[in-house]
């Protein structure tokens, strides 16, 4: 495991579980489990944990490798967005047939957008790096949330019925997403 190390921590639990963190590897094991079951743990999901290593490595050296956005050029991000993404929201919400509540911009590190139970509609600042359709599509699938607050074949229906090429569009932020986000992770 290289300079990362090895943590148990013994609770009153049922189940062991693994986490591979930045800290290194984290053991969580019930009280009555013994260092010798633990071992026996650790080796039947060595490749997980292998592999699990291997993503964080690669995600630290991105990290090291993406510039990382400056407190301006995130408020020029969210401006920016105050601009678009309510038109973006509005035009769409009559194709959905829908209203909406408040629309807040955010410099979030793990979401690109979502919809409260009372309509109200966040989306991530980081949206303006990405094409239009990626836009449009994150506004698309959150309006569809005022019908179907849930990721349902219905409500996927739903979004294919008003942005035909979601699918295209969901792939691009997928695959590129995350070197985005990576900027914010600071």
């Amino acid at each position: 495991m290289g300079e990362l190390g090895c943590k148990i921590i013994r609770s009153n639990r049922k189940t062991m579980g693994i986490e591979v963190n930045s800290q290194g590897l984290i053991i969580r094991a019930p009280l009555h489990v013994t260092d010798r079951q633990i071992n026996e743990f650790i080796l039947q999901h060595k490749d997980w944990i292998d592999k699990s290593l291997q993503k964080l490595e690669m995600r630290q050296k991105q990290l090291a490798d993406v510039p990382a956005l400056s407190m301006d050029e995130i408020r020029e991000l969210a401006d920016q967005a105050l601009k678009v993404i309510p038109e973006r929201v509005k035009y769409y919400a009559e194709k959905v047939g829908v209203t909406y509540g408040r629309i807040t911009i955010r410099n979030q590190r793990s979401r690109w957008g979502s919809c409260s139970s009372k309509g109200n509609l966040n989306f991530n600042c980081l949206l303006m790096l990405t094409p239009p359709e990626v836009i449009d599509s994150v506004v698309v699938h959150e309006l569809c949330h005022r019908k179907e607050l849930n990721h349902s074949d219905r409500f996927y229906a739903e979004v294919l019925r008003v942005f035909p090429d979601y699918w295209k569009w969901d792939k691009w932020l997928k695959d590129n997403g995350n070197m985005l986000m990576l900027r914010m992770a600071r």
